[in-house]
C-alpha cells in the first residue's frame, strides 16, 4: 500500500491528526466533531441541521467500520488510541439527539457528557468493544453517546436553567 494512501487513511482515522495528541487523544480528537457541528449549525437551519448531522454521522460511522481493520493493522493494536474518528461519530450522535437553544451550551454539555460516558463505558458499551474490527471501535462510542443524550435530556428536564431552557 502506498505511503500516500496510508497518510490519507491515518488522517481520516485520527480525525485530521488530532488523534496524535500525546495526551487525552480521545478528548482532543473530539475537537473536529465540535467544529463540524458548529459549522452545520451556522450553515443550516431547522430540520436541515438534523439531516446534515445524520448524514455526517452515517459517513463517519461507515468510515470507522471500513477503516477499523486497516487501523488496527497499521497501529498494531485493537482500538488504537490514535483512532479517534469514533469520538467524532459519538459526538455527532449526541448532538443529533440533544440540542439546547444555545449553541455554546449545546457544545459544552454535549462534549462533557459524551466524553464522560465514553470514558466510563457503562454496559453494554464496554462489552461492545469486543465486537470485531471497526465495529468494536465504533459501537462503544455510539452506545455511550446514547447514554449521554439520555442523561442530557433528563438533566435538562430537571435543571432547565442550566441548559438555557425556560420550560420544565
Amino acid at each position: 500500500m502506498s505511503n500516500f494512501s496510508n497518510f490519507v487513511k491515518a488522517g481520516l482515522c485520527s480525525a485530521l491528526w488530532f488523534g496524535y495528541s500525546p495526551f487525552a487523544s480521545g478528548t482532543v480528537g473530539t475537537i473536529p466533531a465540535v467544529a463540524l457541528f458548529v459549522l452545520i449549525q451556522k450553515l443550516f437551519s431547522g430540520a436541515w441541521q438534523t439531516m446534515v448531522i445524520m448524514l455526517a454521522l452515517i459517513v463517519t460511522s461507515l468510515t470507522c467500520v471500513v477503516l477499523g481493520p486497516w487501523a488496527e493493522s497499521y497501529w498494531g493494536k485493537k482500538d488504537p488510541s490514535k483512532f479517534v474518528l469514533d469520538e467524532v461519530a459519538g459526538f455527532l450522535l449526541t448532538v443529533m439527539l440533544f440540542r439546547t437553544p444555545d449553541l455554546i451550551l449545546t457544545v459544552v454539555w454535549a462534549f462533557l457528557a459524551t466524553r464522560f460516558f465514553d470514558i466510563i463505558k457503562p454496559p453494554p458499551a464496554f462489552q461492545a468493544q469486543s465486537a470485531p474490527e471497526g465495529w468494536g471501535i465504533l459501537l462503544d462510542d455510539l452506545i455511550s453517546s446514547l447514554y449521554a443524550a439520555l442523561s442530557l435530556h433528563l438533566a435538562n428536564w430537571i435543571f432547565p436553567w442550566a441548559f438555557g431552557s425556560s420550560n420544565m
